[in-house]
């Protein structure tokens, strides 16, 4: 090789690029920095890589599974035009079936993971360069034995939840239906993380004070306890995924759907919102209209 690993950080100083494909570049180019630059120009990685910072909170929630496992993930892209595309559907349902075949244990071992002799990450430097936007493989759940999974709205949102055993389907699928719709933290009230309980506690306590400060007839402390309590009751039916209302008859909850039609217990569930908790930038279109016309 006629260049050093110092060249290599040079060339992706210049370019952008990742370091792989910057030691590939000058590999191919016998060391010439000029003609590596223009390389990776041709194969769209350098381009691909400016694209590093701009915000992707679009793209899909999708699933994939097979007889004993099921993969949930979320692929990010820039706008909602890219992720109708079927170059990027099907991109984004390579990752859920690598997930479920390969078992990564992070992120950063499913990037680095193969799929016909190219990894996860090389493939999403291509998918971008090919696409032109921002493509970002955000998170993933995988879950083995008896599970069943949903995707709403084209991959706006997606469930993958796991049963104890093998169940009535309809009531397996019911369940992901709930948990895509009503937004469950947790499975019970035995799950519920106490930070959770204990803050929630607080601020109904907080608030039933302030309440029985302002009445007329001030209730005793006893009295405003018990109103907590009853609140808290009313809190657990909205976030523990047994205690909901179903969606499907409201004069049931899930708990005692399951028990009427005998299915297994929920052992854990994973909900994937696109682009949740992801800034979007916000722009005045006059400013862009300025901005295209520079």
């Amino acid at each position: 090789m006629n260049f050093t690993a110092k060249d290599v950080q040079g060339l992706r100083e210049r370019t952008g690029a990742g370091m792989m494909d910057c030691k590939k570049a000058l590999v191919e180019t016998n060391g010439d920095v000029e003609k590596a630059i223009d390389y990776l120009r041709e194969k769209g990685l350098a381009k691909a890589a400016k694209k590093e910072g701009r915000i992707a909170a679009e793209g899909l929630v999708e699933e994939y599974h097979n007889e004993n496992c099921a993969a949930l993930v979320e692929v990010n892209c820039e706008t909602d035009f890219v992720a109708k595309t079927d170059r990027f559907k099907s991109f984004v349902k390579m990752i859920a079936k690598q997930v479920v075949e390969t078992n990564p244990a992070n992120l950063e071992a499913l990037m680095a993971s193969e799929i016909d002799g190219q990894t996860v990450q090389a493939l999403q430097t291509a998918a971008v360069a090919e696409i032109g936007e921002k493509i970002t493989i955000r998170r993933f759940a995988r879950m083995e034995g008896a599970v069943d999974t949903y995707i709403h709205l084209g991959g706006s949102r997606g469930v993958l939840v796991q049963f104890a055993a093998p169940s009535d389907p309809e009531a397996m699928h019911d369940v992901a239906l709930q948990i895509a719709a009503a937004s469950p933290v947790c499975v019970d009230v035995a799950s519920l993380p106490q930070e959770f309980i204990d803050h929630e506690r607080a601020v109904q306590l907080a608030t039933a004070k302030e309440e029985n400060a302002q009445s007329a007839k001030p209730k005793p402390d006893a009295i405003v306890e018990k109103m907590v309590e009853g609140r808290m009751q009313k809190y657990y039916k909205e976030v523990c995924l047994m205690e909901q209302q179903f969606v499907k008859n409201p004069d049931i909850t899930i708990k005692d759907m399951l028990k009427a039609k005998n299915a297994s217990k929920v052992l854990a569930f994973v909900r994937f919102e696109k682009g949740e908790g992801i800034e979007k930038r916000q722009e005045n279109f006059a400013d862009e209209i300025a901005k295209m016309t520079k």
